[in-house]
């Protein structure tokens, strides 16, 4: 949603006549939708031992748990951003957060692993519908300057507690009633935000309207599916195996492919231009590497807490408050940094920090006391992960033009969730590799998760360094600005 209240993205959007609602309703409406999206990526983790004795899961199908709506929710984000900008953010806030919730009861209802695994995958459809319309909706909202950061900065706080706050949240919904109730909470949920949404959102477009890239948009999530697959298969087969070799390459030809079609339609869903303004590509990239790593902190947090710790699940939830607590806080104290540091030195310094929290807690150990092995480096891990995703959002939104705010929220959300998956994907088959199988004690066990959090270490200390060379030290240049793909 555009609003025409000092916005520059008024000049370009069609907004309905009807009265414009307050602004604070606006941004809560935006954010419970961002909340309910991010929380279902995270809060099915301590849900996964009950999911696989009750299912019969294989390790590997319980990775697609989380990757199967992980991966439907970046490979569409991108056509969710643009049919908001081209149809409408108020009509794809609807019809996102409606397939959202009612494929939240079907996983819910489901008898076989099958079934499970096809509604989070529904699920994460309806999630990367709604998810860009909540950004472009919020940012629309609220002028350029301070209170926009503060409210990008809310909209970060609330998403990243969403990933926080699965753990605790799917814990106590696992231990008081079952595993089920993980995805059946999100209907009464849903339904009350799209109530709210339906009275109080009103209905804009960012340009004229024209078709959707439906090739782009099967091609790129096909190729990062492919993709994701050949990595999960090098966990059994190895690297070298026919059975990992061939989807990975069929992944990376489909991602190509990908590019190609982009370059040559009328309407692409990815308009490759975009990628020439350094704000925009820098700050997606800077995303998808540092996603790669922070994504993975809950599900093996919460692996290590409950299969060798011996926490039960809503232990395992409650031991990771404080990390929760702690994303919200970063998130909402970047916004202070960022005038007197600049944004890109705000995103180095939390990646840093994360790292610090990363490599602290690649000492884990198989009898490990709370205090050093989940508390105080989880804080690390996330207070650095909050701090970062602020101006690494703002960034990127602010060098592009209003017509592709939508496109460019998506872009956003895909990088850090498709980095999150593909670096999951990579990270279990590390873990899986040194521990030696599923079914390996608790020693090596940890020893596995040791080497994951060594690995994202390592990483991020890269990311950090990608972000000092590339982000943009000062503001985008205002001409960036006039840069559209309609």
């Amino acid at each position: 949603m555009l609003e025409a209240t000092g916005s520059p993205a008024s000049a370009t959007a069609r907004i309905s006549p009807r009265r414009t609602p307050p602004t604070w309703l606006v941004v809560a409406l935006a954010c419970a939708g961002q909340f309910l999206v991010v929380l279902d990526v995270s809060v099915v983790n301590v849900a996964l031992p009950s999911m696989r004795a009750d299912l019969g899961l294989s390790a590997q199908g319980l990775q697609w748990v989380v990757n199967a709506y992980a991966i439907a929710f970046a490979g569409f984000m991108l056509l969710g951003g643009r049919a908001g900008d081209l149809y409408g953010r108020k009509r794809m806030f609807l019809v996102g957060l409606g397939l959202f919730t009612l494929a939240s009861l079907g996983g819910g209802l489901a008898q076989e692993g099958w079934q499970l695994l096809v509604a989070r995958a529904l699920q994460g459809l309806g999630a990367a519908v709604l998810a860009p319309s909540t950004l472009t909706i919020l940012t629309a909202a609220v002028p350029e300057g301070a209170a926009r950061a503060r409210a990008i900065a809310t909209w970060t706080a609330v998403g990243a507690g969403g990933g926080a706050a699965g753990g605790l949240v799917g814990g106590a919904l696992v231990d008081g009633l079952s595993w089920r109730w993980v995805l059946l909470i999100n209907v009464p949920v849903g339904a009350v935000v799209l109530a709210g949404a339906a009275l109080w959102l009103a209905e804009s477009t960012g340009g004229p309207r024209r078709r959707l890239d439906l090739p782009g948009a099967l091609l790129v999530t096909a190729g990062l599916a492919t993709l994701a697959y050949g990595i999960s298969q090098t966990e059994s087969e190895g690297w070298a195996a026919p059975a990992a070799l061939v989807p990975l390459s069929a992944g990376l030809a489909l991602l190509g492919l990908f590019l190609l079609v982009e370059a040559r339609t009328a309407a692409p869903l990815m308009p490759l231009g975009l990628l020439r303004l350094r704000s925009v590509a820098s700050a997606n990239v800077a995303m998808l590497v540092s996603g790669s790593s922070m994504f993975s902190m809950w599900f093996f947090m919460t692996l290590y807490a409950q299969n060798v710790l011996g926490y039960s699940p809503l232990e395992a939830g409650v031991a990771l408050v404080p990390s929760s607590l702690a994303v919200i806080l970063g998130s909402k104290a970047a916004p202070r940094f960022m005038p007197v540091l600049g944004a890109r030195n705000v995103a180095v310094l939390g990646t840093l920090v994360a790292a610090v929290g990363f490599g602290w807690q690649s000492t884990m150990t198989a009898d490990g006391g709370y205090l050093t092995a989940i508390m105080i480096p989880g804080v690390l891990m996330m207070l650095g992960a909050g701090i970062a995703a602020t101006p690494l959002a703002s960034l990127a939104i602010s060098g592009a033009a209003p017509g592709d705010a939508g496109l460019v929220s998506g872009l956003i959300n895909t990088s850090r969730t498709m980095g999150g998956s593909l670096g999951l994907a990579v990270m279990s088959t590390i873990a899986a590799t040194r521990a030696g199988g599923e079914d390996a004690g608790p020693v090596a066990l940890t020893d596995g998760y040791a080497l994951v959090f060594r690995t994202a270490a390592v990483v991020l200390v890269a990311a950090a360094l990608l972000m000092w060379t590339w982000l943009p030290a000062g503001r985008p240049k205002p001409e960036l600005k006039a840069h559209s793909t309609d």
